[in-house]
């Protein structure tokens, strides 16, 4: 990124460029990134709960029109599921795998970055991507089997609250592991107030789309997803684009499993 002023950019972003940073970055939605800088940075991060709408809606969309075709709800959890994956192209899974795999190998930092980023995936790499995926389809299921509108809702909830998540990584204070990649673009570019704005507009959204369990929900994954980033802080020094996958796939799982386990 180019750092031009004092306040990390060339210029204020635009809401526009601020979208086109959340959806070029954060999805493989067909959108032209027109500036790759701090403020744009910024607020794309503080955004990325938008690109957890869309994502959300889109899951909620596929399973419901399998429920519609009387698919049942396993199958419709599994679409339900593979969508937000799609649209991010796997990277968050890919980056909970490699996580695992740098948590799971016990060495120093330095190493653990270096395994990481290997395009090779290890034994602690599947076997997260197994239990993760396994407990995020059976939460759905059991979600849909209650009823196509609660199974929705879980569905977006959870999406949203990965990418608020996200936003939350993205705070100040909170260093790069590495000087490049993703991890480095978007580490500390969002002010705390910011991201606790943000936070609580998201919160009290999902309070009103839904019942106040939703809101709990969300705000147990966050929860999770800073426990897991403070554990990626200590180990690695920072935070890497894999750990922001890491912290929005446990976000995604944590909400799943408290909306399934919810009355």
């Amino acid at each position: 990124m180019t750092d031009t002023s004092p306040d990390g950019g060339s210029a204020r972003a635009s809401l526009g460029d601020a979208l086109r940073f959340a959806f070029g970055t954060l999805s493989v939605l067909p959108v032209r990134l027109t500036r790759w800088d701090r403020p744009a940075a910024r607020g794309g991060m503080l955004a990325a709960p938008l690109v957890g709408l869309a994502a959300g809606l889109c899951a909620a969309a596929v399973g419901g029109a399998l429920l519609f075709l009387d698919a049942g709800p396993l199958l419709a959890a599994v679409a339900a599921v593979a969508v937000p994956a799609v649209l991010t192209r796997g990277l968050h899974l890919d980056g909970l795998a490699d996580v695992a795999d740098g948590l799971g190998s016990g060495k120093p930092a330095a190493d653990a970055l270096r395994i990481m980023k290997q395009s090779d995936i290890g034994p602690f790499g599947v076997l997260t991507l197994v239990f993760v995926l396994l407990g995020q389809v059976a939460a759905v299921y059991e979600l849909y089997a209650a009823g196509w509108a609660r199974g929705a809702l879980a569905v977006t909830v959870a999406a949203v609250a990965a990418r608020t998540a996200l936003t939350l990584a993205s705070r100040a204070g909170v260093p790069a592991a590495r000087p490049e990649g993703l991890g480095a673009a978007v580490a500390g570019v969002v002010p705390v107030r910011s991201a606790a704005v943000a936070t609580a507009a998201v919160t009290l959204a999902c309070a009103a789309a839904g019942r106040a369990y939703c809101a709990a929900a969300l705000l147990l994954s966050l929860v999770a997803a800073e426990l897991m980033l403070r554990h990626c802080r200590r180990r690695f020094g920072g935070v890497t684009g894999d750990v922001f996958g890491a912290v929005a796939e446990t976000a995604t799982t944590t909400a799943l499993i408290t909306l399934a386990l919810t009355p």
